[in-house]
């Protein structure tokens, strides 16, 4: 399977364009267990915050109801990192796959 990993929280600051262009090439080695590096699915996401930290909910929302399936807590400077992470690849995954539709069925934000 093709990924375009981009790791993010690393601090770029005084590296020059082509040592950048190389250090994000670079693999980061990942140990997990098992369990852990199969993934978990999700379809909805609660995202709440207070002044220290930003706690991401990602929920399986099944016929037997919301499962919670992972719990994600970052630093707002963290999550502002994510977001543009985010971006970033949503941005390049359009451009190789065409614009992703989205039917309008799902919330974006639930109250």
């Amino acid at each position: 399977m093709e990924t375009d990993q981009s790791p993010i929280g690393v601090n770029h600051q005084g590296v020059g364009t082509m040592e950048k262009a190389q250090e994000e090439r670079q693999a980061i080695p990942i140990n997990t267990a098992d369990e852990m590096s199969r993934g978990r699915y999700s379809n909805t996401l609660l995202v709440t915050h207070g002044p220290e930290e930003f706690i991401m909910d990602f929920l399986l929302q099944s016929p037997n109801g919301a499962h919670l399936v992972a719990r994600v807590i970052v630093t707002p400077g963290h999550m502002k990192r994510i977001v543009k992470a985010l971006a970033e690849n949503l941005e390049k995954y359009e451009a190789r796959f065409g614009e992703i539709q989205v039917d309008g069925s799902t919330p974006l934000s639930m109250q």
